[in-house]
């Protein structure tokens, strides 16, 4: 009678053994301009369509969410990232914006402000936020053009919770076969140097994989 009863108890505590749930999703929401909205190329072409693949296939539990739009600006960012933040809830926030304001000549102070709301409203959230780095063709003049990397220097060294990502079109943006035919926007063949330029900076910030049960 002991052992049969013993075996009872034991299917007994098996069965009323609460299932441990798969760890939810974290999410990645990516604020970008057309460099990051797959601009004239498929959306599933683009550099933030493949960190979506990468991250599925390394097995990181990422959904990434591209709120980018072509034509953005910090100031539309600004205005559009409380929304979001509120929707998604995300663990990093990667903005890629600013080369718009550049090329439309916006001060830089006013620059400067927009960034700095942004980061702050993803802090309060205990987000991580990485910022990455434009740059302007010369033409513009010294001044600006240098005040505008300073811009992108300040956040990156002064700020905490902030990862600055080096100038992810350096590789690719003075060879021709891989920008499309208005010089500025990259192919699809472009897509993934503009990931692994955008990876080294993304992958120390990531979640530690999930370890599979035994």
């Amino acid at each position: 009678m002991i052992k049969p009863l013993v075996k009872c108890l034991l299917l007994l505590v098996w069965a009323t053994e609460p299932v441990l749930a798969a760890p939810a999703a974290s999410t990645i929401l990516v604020l970008g301009d057309s460099l990051s909205a797959a601009y004239g190329i498929k959306p599933e072409d683009g550099w933030v369509a493949l960190l979506e693949d990468r991250l599925q296939s390394a097995g990181y539990p990422y959904r990434v969410i591209n709120a980018s739009i072509s034509g953005d600006t910090t100031s539309g960012g600004r205005r559009r990232l409380p929304a979001l933040l509120a929707a998604h809830h995300p663990q990093l926030v990667l903005i890629e914006l600013g080369a718009n304001d550049g090329l439309r000549g916006v001060p830089l102070f006013e620059i400067r402000k927009n960034f700095s709301i942004m980061l702050a409203a993803i802090a309060k959230l205990k987000a991580h936020a990485l910022i990455l780095r434009m740059r302007l063709p010369p033409n513009y003049g010294p001044q600006y053009t240098q005040g505008f990397d300073a811009l992108y220097d300040q956040f990156g060294e002064a700020a905490q919770g902030v990862t600055l990502v080096p100038f992810f079109l350096s590789d690719v943006i003075l060879e021709p076969t891989l920008m499309q035919a208005d010089g500025l926007h990259p192919t699809a063949a472009a897509q993934p140097r503009l990931l692994n330029a955008v990876w080294p900076s993304l992958h120390g910030q990531l979640l530690p994989k999930p370890v599979p049960p035994p």
